[in-house]
């Protein structure tokens, strides 16, 4: 937890954050996302899993005074207790996090377990953040974040994939980019590494 504790004082989050020792991201991740959502206001902060970053990012916006963080979370535990912390810190106008269980969701030939489609808010998308699906539930599972969401990202939006030093998300961003070839990429060398994708 005290590598996390620079994060809640800058954040001026006294009253506790929602941390799970295997789930949470790691506070170098949420640094580098909590950083760019106060340089570039973000009107619109979509994230793949809902959490600590969900209530740090809804700070942000605050911070800002402008913006709204919108968590797909297919665990419904898990949103309720982020929910709970949003409203904990009275965030709700800055944070969304909405129960969107997997389906099966065809896709270039494969079928992956995805967010039900209705979930996502139908707007343009300047910040992109993925901390989920679970990686373990299949490979590549993050790999649909991209071809489903491309056609709503702004011209001017950031995408940042955590946990980028594993195997599966290095093969996801080359398969973004082969896709895609105009995104540029950056990678950060974070405890599990952080690709950073920009439009």
């Amino acid at each position: 937890m005290k590598e996390y504790a620079s994060l809640q004082t800058q954040l001026d989050l006294s009253q506790g954050i929602p941390y799970t020792p295997d789930w949470s991201a790691g506070a170098d991740f949420i640094q580098i996302i909590v950083d760019a959502c106060l340089q570039f206001k973000p009107s619109l902060i979509l994230e793949c899993s809902s959490g600590l970053t969900t209530l740090m990012l809804a700070r942000c916006c605050q911070m800002n005074g402008y913006g709204l963080v919108a968590s797909l979370e297919d665990g419904e535990q898990y949103a309720d207790k982020t929910r709970d912390y949003i409203d904990r810190y009275g965030l709700s106008e800055y944070a969304s996090v909405i129960h969107a269980p997997l389906q099966k969701t065809p896709l270039h030939g494969a079928e992956y377990d995805w967010y039900i489609n209705d979930a996502i808010p139908d707007e343009s998308i300047d910040m992109l953040v993925i901390d989920g699906p679970s990686g373990f539930i299949q490979k590549n599972a993050r790999y649909p974040a991209l071809p489903i969401l491309y056609p709503q990202l702004s011209n001017c939006c950031s995408i940042y994939l955590d946990d980028a030093a594993r195997p599966d998300e290095q093969a996801i961003v080359a398969l973004w980019q082969s896709r895609y070839p105009s995104l540029r990429h950056e990678y950060r060398e974070t405890s599990r590494g952080c690709s950073i994708l920009t439009v």
